[in-house]
């Protein structure tokens, strides 16, 4: 089972558009997800209890606000945190409040160097 959390604090502290949102909700729609709002690791410990898990794996996360979260998960129960390969190459500086500015900076490392553009 998975779980996505709406994470209030997070949404007030970065002052996330509805659009945004929205766009977001509905990629959830589409998942096999349980969507839930609040305290993240008290909705993800209450989850993983609720279906009798053991241990909670979860993605990697360069955040200090998820490694703060991933702390408060281990007090209560294992945690993995799987390291996958990235996507793109990256340059150590990047603004993520835009994906289009991301984008821009590492879209040569994803798509073919020909020059061509292919929907992905």
């Amino acid at each position: 089972p998975a779980i996505w959390v709406w994470d209030d604090e997070l949404l007030a502290a970065q002052r996330i558009s509805l659009k945004r949102i929205v766009f977001l909700y509905e990629c959830l729609l589409e998942l096999p997800v349980v969507i839930r709002r609040g305290d993240v690791a008290a909705e993800v410990l209450d989850f993983a209890r609720a279906a009798g898990a053991r241990m909670i794996v979860t993605a990697a996360s360069p955040s200090p606000r998820f490694a703060a979260i991933r702390r408060r998960l281990e007090q209560e129960m294992p945690v993995a945190v799987l390291h996958e390969s990235p996507f793109a190459t990256a340059p150590r500086a990047l603004d993520l409040r835009r994906f289009s500015r991301y984008w821009r900076k590492v879209e040569r490392s994803v798509l073919p160097q020909s020059g061509a553009r292919r929907d992905v």
